[in-house]
Protein backbone atom coordinates (compact mmCIF):
# COMPACT_ATOMS: atom_id res chain seq x y z
CA UNK A 1 0.00 0.00 0.00
CA UNK A 2 2.84 2.32 0.89
CA UNK A 3 4.68 1.58 -2.35
CA UNK A 4 1.56 2.42 -4.40
CA UNK A 5 1.13 5.76 -2.63
CA UNK A 6 4.82 6.50 -3.14
CA UNK A 7 4.55 5.79 -6.86
CA UNK A 8 1.43 7.98 -7.02
CA UNK A 9 3.24 10.88 -5.34
CA UNK A 10 6.30 10.45 -7.54
CA UNK A 11 4.06 10.41 -10.61
CA UNK A 12 2.44 13.69 -9.60
CA UNK A 13 5.84 15.25 -8.88
CA UNK A 14 7.09 14.06 -12.26
CA UNK A 15 4.11 15.60 -14.05
CA UNK A 16 4.57 18.90 -12.23
CA UNK A 17 8.29 18.97 -13.04
CA UNK A 18 7.48 18.17 -16.67
CA UNK A 19 5.01 21.05 -16.86
CA UNK A 20 7.57 23.33 -15.22
CA UNK A 21 10.17 22.32 -17.81
CA UNK A 22 7.72 22.85 -20.68
CA UNK A 23 6.51 26.24 -19.45
CA UNK A 24 9.29 28.30 -21.17
CA UNK A 25 8.52 26.57 -24.47
CA UNK A 26 4.82 27.33 -24.00
CA UNK A 27 5.54 31.02 -23.36
CA UNK A 28 7.86 31.22 -26.34
CA UNK A 29 5.51 29.49 -28.77
CA UNK A 30 2.29 31.19 -27.68
CA UNK A 31 3.75 34.68 -27.65
CA UNK A 32 5.40 34.15 -31.04
CA UNK A 33 1.92 34.23 -32.58
CA UNK A 34 0.84 37.40 -30.77
CA UNK A 35 1.17 41.01 -31.74
CA UNK A 36 3.33 43.35 -29.70
CA UNK A 37 0.23 44.81 -28.04
CA UNK A 38 -1.12 41.38 -27.06
CA UNK A 39 2.16 40.40 -25.37
CA UNK A 40 2.13 43.49 -23.17
CA UNK A 41 -1.53 42.87 -22.29
CA UNK A 42 -0.79 39.33 -21.10
CA UNK A 43 1.92 36.75 -21.75
CA UNK A 44 0.12 33.66 -20.43
CA UNK A 45 -3.05 33.71 -22.50
CA UNK A 46 -3.58 32.38 -26.01
CA UNK A 47 -3.43 34.81 -28.96
CA UNK A 48 -6.65 36.25 -30.30
CA UNK A 49 -5.70 35.20 -33.85
CA UNK A 50 -3.04 32.65 -34.79
CA UNK A 51 -1.08 34.56 -37.41
CA UNK A 52 2.18 33.48 -39.05
CA UNK A 53 3.16 37.02 -40.03
CA UNK A 54 5.73 37.19 -37.22
CA UNK A 55 7.39 34.02 -38.46
CA UNK A 56 7.55 35.22 -42.06
CA UNK A 57 9.13 38.52 -41.07
CA UNK A 58 11.54 36.85 -38.64
CA UNK A 59 12.50 34.23 -41.24
CA UNK A 60 13.41 36.94 -43.74
CA UNK A 61 15.22 39.22 -41.28
CA UNK A 62 17.07 36.29 -39.71
CA UNK A 63 18.28 35.18 -43.16
CA UNK A 64 17.49 31.75 -41.80
CA UNK A 65 18.49 29.58 -44.75
CA UNK A 66 21.99 31.05 -44.87
CA UNK A 67 22.38 30.90 -41.07
CA UNK A 68 21.16 27.30 -40.97
CA UNK A 69 23.57 26.31 -43.71
CA UNK A 70 26.48 27.93 -41.86
CA UNK A 71 25.59 26.14 -38.62
CA UNK A 72 25.13 22.76 -40.30
CA UNK A 73 28.33 23.07 -42.32
CA UNK A 74 30.50 24.10 -39.38
CA UNK A 75 28.97 21.59 -36.95
CA UNK A 76 29.02 18.56 -39.28
CA UNK A 77 32.54 19.16 -40.61
CA UNK A 78 33.91 19.91 -37.13
CA UNK A 79 32.38 16.79 -35.57
CA UNK A 80 33.54 14.53 -38.40
CA UNK A 81 37.09 15.84 -38.15
CA UNK A 82 37.07 15.50 -34.35
CA UNK A 83 35.89 11.88 -34.60
CA UNK A 84 38.45 11.14 -37.32
CA UNK A 85 41.51 12.47 -35.52
CA UNK A 86 40.44 11.66 -31.96
CA UNK A 87 39.64 8.02 -32.71
CA UNK A 88 43.03 7.50 -34.39
CA UNK A 89 44.84 9.30 -31.57
CA UNK A 90 42.99 7.29 -28.91
CA UNK A 91 43.86 4.06 -30.73
CA UNK A 92 47.54 4.97 -31.09
CA UNK A 93 47.91 6.08 -27.47
CA UNK A 94 46.15 3.00 -26.10
CA UNK A 95 48.17 0.53 -28.16
CA UNK A 96 51.52 2.21 -27.52
CA UNK A 97 52.36 1.39 -23.88
CA UNK A 98 55.22 3.83 -23.41
CA UNK A 99 55.88 6.68 -21.01
CA UNK A 100 55.68 9.14 -23.90
CA UNK A 101 52.15 7.96 -24.76
CA UNK A 102 51.10 8.27 -21.13
CA UNK A 103 52.55 11.78 -20.97
CA UNK A 104 50.78 12.82 -24.18
CA UNK A 105 47.48 11.48 -22.85
CA UNK A 106 47.96 13.42 -19.61
CA UNK A 107 48.59 16.57 -21.66
CA UNK A 108 45.27 16.09 -23.45
CA UNK A 109 43.50 15.49 -20.13
CA UNK A 110 45.13 18.57 -18.60
CA UNK A 111 44.06 20.64 -21.61
CA UNK A 112 40.42 20.09 -20.59
CA UNK A 113 41.10 22.18 -17.48
CA UNK A 114 42.24 25.25 -19.43
CA UNK A 115 39.36 27.74 -19.80
CA UNK A 116 38.81 29.19 -23.25
CA UNK A 117 38.82 32.74 -21.91
CA UNK A 118 42.48 32.41 -20.91
CA UNK A 119 43.60 31.71 -24.49
CA UNK A 120 40.93 33.70 -26.29
CA UNK A 121 42.91 36.86 -27.09
CA UNK A 122 46.22 35.24 -28.16
CA UNK A 123 44.32 32.60 -30.18
CA UNK A 124 42.34 35.18 -32.15
CA UNK A 125 45.48 37.27 -32.64
CA UNK A 126 47.42 34.26 -33.92
CA UNK A 127 44.69 33.17 -36.33
CA UNK A 128 44.28 36.77 -37.50
CA UNK A 129 47.96 36.91 -38.45
CA UNK A 130 47.50 33.64 -40.36
CA UNK A 131 44.44 35.06 -42.16
CA UNK A 132 42.22 32.29 -40.71
CA UNK A 133 39.43 34.32 -39.16
CA UNK A 134 36.85 32.45 -41.21
CA UNK A 135 34.84 29.23 -41.16
CA UNK A 136 37.90 27.07 -41.88
CA UNK A 137 39.75 28.66 -38.97
CA UNK A 138 36.73 28.16 -36.71
CA UNK A 139 36.56 24.45 -37.62
CA UNK A 140 40.28 24.13 -36.87
CA UNK A 141 39.71 25.74 -33.45
CA UNK A 142 36.84 23.36 -32.71
CA UNK A 143 39.17 20.47 -33.51
CA UNK A 144 41.62 21.75 -30.94
CA UNK A 145 39.07 22.41 -28.22
CA UNK A 146 37.05 19.24 -28.84
CA UNK A 147 39.89 16.75 -29.19
CA UNK A 148 40.93 16.51 -25.53
CA UNK A 149 37.71 15.03 -24.17
CA UNK A 150 37.15 12.97 -27.32
CA UNK A 151 40.62 11.39 -27.19
CA UNK A 152 40.12 10.65 -23.50
CA UNK A 153 36.81 8.88 -24.25
CA UNK A 154 38.22 6.90 -27.18
CA UNK A 155 41.27 5.90 -25.13
CA UNK A 156 39.00 4.60 -22.39
CA UNK A 157 36.84 2.71 -24.89
CA UNK A 158 39.93 1.07 -26.44
CA UNK A 159 40.70 -0.66 -23.15
CA UNK A 160 37.69 -2.89 -23.85
CA UNK A 161 38.96 -3.88 -27.32
CA UNK A 162 41.27 -6.89 -27.24
CA UNK A 163 44.80 -6.54 -28.66
CA UNK A 164 44.36 -10.01 -30.18
CA UNK A 165 42.24 -8.41 -32.91
CA UNK A 166 45.26 -6.35 -33.99
CA UNK A 167 47.48 -9.40 -33.93
CA UNK A 168 45.02 -11.45 -35.99
CA UNK A 169 44.72 -8.67 -38.56
CA UNK A 170 48.51 -8.37 -38.72
CA UNK A 171 48.81 -12.11 -39.41
CA UNK A 172 46.24 -11.74 -42.22
CA UNK A 173 48.43 -9.07 -43.82
CA UNK A 174 46.62 -5.89 -42.77
CA UNK A 175 48.60 -2.79 -41.87
CA UNK A 176 47.85 -0.52 -38.91
CA UNK A 177 45.62 1.77 -40.96
CA UNK A 178 43.55 -1.10 -42.36
CA UNK A 179 43.33 -2.75 -38.95
CA UNK A 180 41.96 0.37 -37.35
CA UNK A 181 39.39 1.38 -39.98
CA UNK A 182 38.12 -2.07 -40.93
CA UNK A 183 38.24 -3.87 -37.57
CA UNK A 184 38.68 -1.52 -34.60
CA UNK A 185 36.70 1.56 -35.60
CA UNK A 186 33.39 -0.29 -36.28
CA UNK A 187 33.60 -1.63 -32.71
CA UNK A 188 33.80 1.96 -31.43
CA UNK A 189 30.40 2.95 -32.81
CA UNK A 190 28.78 3.48 -29.35
CA UNK A 191 31.54 5.79 -28.14
CA UNK A 192 31.60 7.53 -31.55
CA UNK A 193 27.90 8.33 -31.16
CA UNK A 194 28.57 9.65 -27.64
CA UNK A 195 31.47 11.80 -28.86
CA UNK A 196 29.33 13.11 -31.71
CA UNK A 197 26.47 14.04 -29.35
CA UNK A 198 28.73 15.86 -26.89
CA UNK A 199 30.45 17.87 -29.61
CA UNK A 200 27.31 18.61 -31.64
CA UNK A 201 25.62 20.11 -28.58
CA UNK A 202 28.33 22.60 -27.72
CA UNK A 203 29.41 23.43 -31.28
CA UNK A 204 25.83 24.01 -32.48
CA UNK A 205 25.01 26.22 -29.48
CA UNK A 206 28.37 28.00 -29.26
CA UNK A 207 28.18 31.77 -29.48
CA UNK A 208 31.45 33.14 -28.06
CA UNK A 209 33.93 31.60 -30.50
CA UNK A 210 31.93 32.37 -33.68
CA UNK A 211 31.39 35.93 -32.44
CA UNK A 212 35.18 36.40 -32.40
CA UNK A 213 35.85 34.73 -35.74
CA UNK A 214 32.93 35.04 -38.14
CA UNK A 215 31.46 38.00 -39.98
CA UNK A 216 27.73 38.63 -40.04
CA UNK A 217 27.45 37.12 -43.53
CA UNK A 218 28.84 33.77 -42.36
CA UNK A 219 27.19 33.86 -38.92
CA UNK A 220 25.76 30.72 -37.35
CA UNK A 221 22.26 30.57 -35.86
CA UNK A 222 23.29 31.50 -32.26
CA UNK A 223 25.34 34.44 -33.54
CA UNK A 224 22.58 35.53 -35.89
CA UNK A 225 20.09 35.35 -33.00
CA UNK A 226 22.32 37.74 -31.05
CA UNK A 227 22.18 40.25 -33.89
CA UNK A 228 18.46 39.62 -34.27
CA UNK A 229 17.67 40.22 -30.59
CA UNK A 230 19.82 43.33 -30.62
CA UNK A 231 17.69 44.64 -33.47
CA UNK A 232 14.35 43.60 -31.95
CA UNK A 233 14.95 44.09 -28.24
CA UNK A 234 11.56 45.68 -27.64
CA UNK A 235 9.68 43.81 -30.38
CA UNK A 236 9.26 40.56 -28.51
CA UNK A 237 6.74 39.13 -30.97
CA UNK A 238 9.40 39.09 -33.69
CA UNK A 239 12.20 38.05 -31.35
CA UNK A 240 10.23 35.07 -30.01
CA UNK A 241 9.18 34.05 -33.51
CA UNK A 242 12.84 34.10 -34.55
CA UNK A 243 13.80 32.06 -31.49
CA UNK A 244 11.11 29.49 -32.32
CA UNK A 245 12.42 29.18 -35.86
CA UNK A 246 15.98 28.79 -34.55
CA UNK A 247 15.22 25.79 -32.34
CA UNK A 248 13.16 23.91 -34.94
CA UNK A 249 16.24 22.30 -36.64
CA UNK A 250 17.45 20.92 -33.29
CA UNK A 251 14.04 19.40 -32.51
CA UNK A 252 13.75 17.88 -35.99
CA UNK A 253 17.29 16.46 -35.86
CA UNK A 254 16.66 14.91 -32.46
CA UNK A 255 13.33 13.45 -33.61
CA UNK A 256 14.99 11.58 -36.49
CA UNK A 257 18.15 10.61 -34.58
CA UNK A 258 16.73 9.81 -31.14
CA UNK A 259 16.98 6.04 -31.65
CA UNK A 260 20.67 6.23 -32.56
CA UNK A 261 21.36 8.70 -29.75
CA UNK A 262 19.73 6.53 -27.07
CA UNK A 263 21.34 3.34 -28.37
CA UNK A 264 24.77 4.97 -28.55
CA UNK A 265 24.61 6.38 -25.04
CA UNK A 266 23.21 3.16 -23.51
CA UNK A 267 25.72 0.89 -25.29
CA UNK A 268 28.56 3.18 -24.30
CA UNK A 269 27.40 3.06 -20.69
CA UNK A 270 27.22 -0.73 -20.73
CA UNK A 271 30.72 -1.00 -22.12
Amino acid sequence: MESKSTKYILGIVGILLGLLWLSPFYLMLVNAFKSKKEIFMGVLGLPEAWSFDNFVEAFIDLNFVNSLWNSVLITVVSVLIIILFSSMAGYALSRNKSKVSAAVLMLFVAAMLIPFQSVMIPLVSLFGQADMLNQAGLIFMYLGFGSSLSIFLYHGAMTGVSVSLDEAALIDGANKFQTFWHIIFPLLKPISVTVAILNIIWIWNDYLLPSLILSEESATIPLKMFYFFGQYTKQWHLALAGLTIAIIPVIVAYFFAQKQIIEGVSEGAVK
